[in-house]
């Protein structure tokens, strides 16, 4: 193939059937072979052959409690109007559980329904015992085989062996087990820029960690990763990684340099040594991946090979469309399915119309119905992963989804952590972050997810139903109070209350030393001054609003005022990368990174609860934190934050 014909819209099964085609006609797509290996060490490895017991387990009869091995026709007629005794040892022997029954023997007294008689009788050897019930044939006994009997199938091939799989194969005579091999997968990480974590970081660096994250995902998997030191962007370099690892492991994966810039050496790497079998497919993330098979040297096998994108999401992605089902092939095992739900849309998306996406979203249960909430799509953002709880598979040419949509999302999580998830949609506050942890320790199996909207989009989402509460310190210009006007205007049919949070301290973020004098909101206008906004709809974009209103300054007057991030940390990067000079947002977010803070007003932080939510039990421990002594201390602890009134409930419907 050409290494001119890139990034052509191969639709994903097209991707497949081409790059297992090139794998059959290579030799590299059988099973793995077989090796042995000691059963303590075989946890999570995948059987290589049928397994037969060599063993019946038990393999001899065995008494199954405490007490009396006796022929069960010795105790006919005892009753208890009409005990029987029987005499030890002739017609009754003591066993333990576990023991061997003697030859004689078909049955089991237990050793509370035997009493002992005759000298000895203070003993487990008396001269007699007295029994008050007959047995019949093997009661309380395992019999030979009870479990397994010799011969009999106790593990399919192909089977990933779990602990109790363990036992079982020790039970019949085991004590090491044929599984197949694990794929050696070589992560070679190229790029100039590129710097090991842990480092110091320098602008223009970029830390490398797609090697570490794709090594995780082989090791869970099934294979074993060897992560090569970091590649500089030389052809020759790279061509010397590729080949060496090539030689030693199963699978490369050549992570960066797969687009088509001047440093972008992957397709011609593969090309040089092996076939560019394809480049580009058309999914979303993970767009420019390569798919080839490099050349066997001598009596060595080709090996495949996948040019992985360099953005971080893209990087996860083709390890799960590309890489899991390939190492399934080789260990005899099906794709992996996740778990399936089905989930109403919170938002509108739309989607590449030649692509297939795979949108992440946050999920949780309200209102008995599941609910999906986008999160950010950048290829770039590995915090998406992070907090994603499972993938909507939007098809190509459907242009995407509007909100209301029912979807099915293919899980991260259990169903039970979906529906042990609190949903919060709304203002962002740094001591959300705190409650989530304090929560996570407070209530092991609870977790808190937020989607930072703003103000008027946490409370629109809590009238749609999508959340279990909204975030708000939306100002009311009227009269100067917090979030009343906009309950009622966005919930004027739901009973809620309006619990604080916090009240917080607001201002003017700038750079550290406050080099250009911004004091007040009347130097925005100032022409050497460059501001960077919150979005529409978010409470400090409001506040800001009501606050030039009364100085009589207009919004179109500022130089930056249409620059919008959607959280104060965002604001406070902005300001400290030198984008913007200043910005409205929290003292504890120009404190996080260091920028100086100009202070200007405080604001009441309000949770707003529907009735409905207050009632049910998944919300307790959350709002049982709004009195705990610890949290409200870590929460005063953050600059500009006061806790007098967290907890104070106001109905929000006056």
């Amino acid at each position: 193939m050409p290494l001119d014909i890139y990034l052509h819209d191969i639709p994903l099964p097209e991707a497949h059937a081409a790059w297992n085609a090139a794998l059959q006609a290579a030799g590299c797509w059988d099973a793995l072979p077989a090796e042995s290996i000691a059963l303590p060490d075989a946890l999570g490895r995948v059987t290589a052959v049928p397994v037969w017991a060599k063993l019946s387990a038990p393999h001899y009869h065995a008494a199954a409690m405490d007490g009396y091995a006796v022929r069960a026709e010795d105790t006919a007629g005892a009753t208890e109007s009409a005990p029987l005794e029987l005499r030890v040892p002739d017609q009754a022997i003591y066993v333990d559980t576990g023991d061997a029954l003697p030859p004689h023997a078909t049955a089991v007294v237990p050793i509370e329904a035997a009493q002992p008689m005759g000298s000895g009788a203070d003993t487990r050897q008396p001269e007699r015992i007295q029994i008050r019930a007959a047995l019949p044939p093997w009661q309380h006994v395992r019999p030979t085989g009870e479990d397994m009997v010799a011969t009999e199938l106790v593990l399919p091939a192909n089977q990933r062996l779990r602990p109790v799989d363990l036992g079982a194969l020790a039970g019949c005579g085991y004590g090491s087990v044929l599984v197949r091999r694990q794929p050696l997968v070589a992560i070679i990480p190229t790029g100039t820029e590129l710097v090991q974590a842990g480092t110091e970081v320098l602008p223009g660096q970029i830390i490398e960690y797609n090697s570490l994250v794709l090594g995780a995902q082989v090791q869970q998997w099934g294979g074993r990763a060897t992560r090569w030191p970091i590649v500089a962007d030389d052809f020759e370099k790279i061509c010397a990684a590729v080949s060496e690892a090539a030689s030693t492991h199963d699978l490369v994966l050549l992570n960066a340099g797969s687009s088509k810039g001047s440093e972008d050496y992957s397709a011609r790497v593969i090309a040089a040594l092996g076939k560019v079998c394809l480049h580009g497919v058309a999914v979303r993330p993970g767009h420019p991946v390569i798919l080839g098979v490099l050349a066997g040297v001598g009596s060595q096998r080709p090996t495949p090979i996948v040019g992985v994108p360099g953005y971080p999401v893209s990087a996860a992605h083709t390890g799960e469309i590309f890489v899991e089902p390939l190492l399934a092939r080789w260990l005899g095992m099906a794709s992996a399915a996740p778990a399936t739900v089905t989930a109403t849309l919170t938002r509108k998306v739309l989607s590449p119309v030649g692509d297939d996406e795979y949108l992440r979203v946050s999920a949780g249960r309200v209102n008995n119905q599941i609910v999906a909430t986008p999160l950010a799509r950048g290829a770039g953002v590995i915090s998406s992963l992070v907090r994603a709880d499972g993938i909507v598979r939007i098809p190509r040419f459907s242009e995407g989804y509007t909100a209301g949509t029912s979807v099915t999302v293919h899980l991260y999580r259990t169903a039970a952590e979906i529906d042990n998830t609190i949903l919060h949609i709304g203002s962002h506050d740094l001591a959300l972050d705190l409650m989530a942890q304090f929560l996570t320790e407070r209530a092991p199996g609870l977790r808190l997810s937020s989607a930072n909207v703003g103000s008027l989009g946490g409370l629109i989402a809590l009238a749609r139903g999508e959340c279990h509460f909204a975030g708000s310190h939306l100002i009311d210009p009227a009269t100067g109070l917090f979030n009343h006007a906009s309950v009622h205007r966005y919930l004027p049919d739901t009973a809620v209350q309006l619990i604080t949070l916090v009240e917080r301290e607001q201002g003017l973020l700038v750079a550290p030393g406050n080099p250009l004098r911004i004091n007040t909101l009347a130097d925005l206008v100032r022409k050497d001054v460059r501001y960077v906004n919150r979005q529409r709809g978010a409470g400090t974009r409001v506040l800001l609003d009501y606050e030039l209103g009364k100085l009589g300054i207009a919004a179109a007057d500022i130089s930056g005022y249409e620059h919008e991030e959607y959280t104060h940390l965002g604001v406070a990067v902005a300001i400290s990368s030198g984008i913007a000079d200043c910005g409205l947002g929290i003292h504890a977010a120009a404190s996080a990174l260091k920028l100086d803070f100009v202070p200007l007003t405080r604001e009441r932080y309000d949770l707003v609860v529907p009735d409905a939510s207050l009632e049910g039990p998944l919300l307790q421990p959350l709002l049982a934190l709004l009195t705990d002594a610890q949290f409200r201390a870590a929460v005063s602890a953050r600059p500009g934050y006061y806790v007098e009134l967290m907890g104070e409930r106001r109905p929000g419907l006056l």
